[in-house]
């Protein structure tokens, strides 16, 4: 029997179309495509047709009223949100260093001593495949019940070839098995094992020699990224791990000028990296070779927020032909949340983006930041069906009113899997 679902009426039917082969960037990052009294017909899982109501309703009258009939009067439709950086796949909380913070330790004096990623990495390795797939399988729950239909996933919190490879495999089987999509990164130049910190080289030369073709070899991930500052992995060290995994087939990702101005903007767009992340203390040079080298900026709002630090320069970045896409960068130490709805309004109200070019951010420009711009992140006739519909009458309430989840309706693939903020 063919899956068939017709979306109708709908207040705003925000389409993104437009912006398959390049990002959207500067003025076309406020162009989202908007059909007032929208519809959407999907079949086995791809978007058919979108078009005013009067336009769609009319081929499919026989769907009215049936259970492959959704009503989305005085209700917004976008595309289905993306998160383009995660850390999904981890063990264990780390409420005790908020604590830390809060008395007036910093997020680097807790790392270093033996804190932070490390932390983390000890509660992964001890878990088992088991125990960090539930963990993560609840998380992904709550990333759809937030309208999220597809994430990106790195390890980076096992600094050892078994326990990245198991944090990768769990990855690859909640991919398989849970509705929302995983594309994943290998992350395991994270951080250096703690016992190392000293003398990282042989660290660094493990992560190339050994862990890097084994990931490519097991097909476990589609990116490289590295967490290039201070104190961490050099501009070298960055450069030499991301041109060994592109020789393996690895896209390049970088952690990037995060906690200061490192080079890493400027080494994204040397490498030809799909993104550069974090990006709070990005020199204008580097800015201006990520956008000469459309290299997507991937900022993360709610790790400023968390760690109460200054803010990503988003309208810097946009200005300057940046491609912007925006995440959660869920994780357990400087960004515990998976509310993509509330990262759109920190754009918003924190880093100086309008409530258009969140919704471009978390959209088509996520896509992009993850490769899969072909596939997802737009309403368009061959795409994905993935549809997340807002219970709003217009798109501006989403950035309006903070903190709060407008999320009513999540379609993956054509599938209804959240109905009145529900998962079914």
């Amino acid at each position: 029997m063919t899956q068939k679902l017709l979306i109708t009426n709908a207040a705003q039917l925000i389409t993104m179309a437009g912006h398959n082969d390049h990002p959207a960037k500067q003025e076309a990052m406020s162009d989202l495509e908007i059909i007032e009294n929208g519809s959407v017909y999907i079949e086995e899982g791809k978007v058919v047709a979108v078009g005013t109501d009067e336009e769609v309703r009319a081929d499919y009258q026989d769907l009215i009223g049936t259970e492959s009939h959704i009503d989305a009067t005085g209700k917004v439709v976008t595309p289905g949100l993306i998160d383009p950086h995660t850390h999904l796949v981890h063990a264990g909380t780390r409420e005790n260093e908020y604590a830390m913070r809060l008395k007036g330790k910093t997020y680097m004096e807790i790392m270093q001593a033996g804190g932070g990623i490390h932390a983390t990495t000890r509660a992964t390795q001890a878990a088992s495949h088991e125990q960090l797939y539930e963990e993560s399988r609840k998380r992904l729950d709550q990333f759809l019940l937030h309208g999220v239909t597809t994430v990106e996933a790195k390890s980076g919190y096992g600094l050892t070839l078994e326990h990245e490879l198991k944090q990768l495999e769990v990855a690859k089987q909640l991919d398989s098995e849970h509705p929302v999509d995983i594309v994943s990164t290998f992350m395991g130049a994270h951080a250096v094992p703690i016992d190392e910190k000293d003398n990282p080289e042989p660290f660094v030369n493990r992560v190339i020699d050994e862990m890097i073709p084994e990931v490519a070899n097991k097909k476990l991930a589609t990116f490289n990224d590295v967490f290039c500052e201070r104190g961490v992995f050099t501009p070298e060290q960055s450069k030499r791990i991301l041109e060994a995994g592109k020789q393996h087939g690895l896209i390049p990702k970088v952690h990037a000028d995060e906690i200061e101005p490192y080079g890493g903007a400027e080494l994204a767009a040397q490498v030809g990296a799909i993104s550069a992340d974090h990006l709070l203390k990005a020199s204008e040079q580097g800015i201006k070779d990520m956008a000469e080298a459309d290299v997507v900026g991937v900022l993360l709002p709610g790790t400023a927020f968390f760690l109460m630090a200054e803010f990503a320069d988003a309208r810097r970045m946009i200005d300057g032909g940046v491609a912007v896409a925006l995440s959660t960068d869920a994780n357990p130490g400087s960004s515990p949340t998976i509310s993509l709805p509330f990262i759109m309004n920190l754009g918003c109200l924190k880093m100086g983006m309008t409530p258009e070019e969140v919704l471009t951010a978390t959209t088509i420009n996520a896509a992009h930041a993850i490769g899969a711009a072909g596939e997802i992140g737009s309403l368009e006739p061959g795409k994905k069906g993935d549809v997340t519909i807002f219970n709003v009458p217009n798109y501006l309430v989403l950035s309006y009113q903070y903190g709060m989840n407008h999320v009513d309706t999540v379609i993956k693939a054509g599938k209804a899997l959240v109905l009145g903020g529900q998962l079914q």
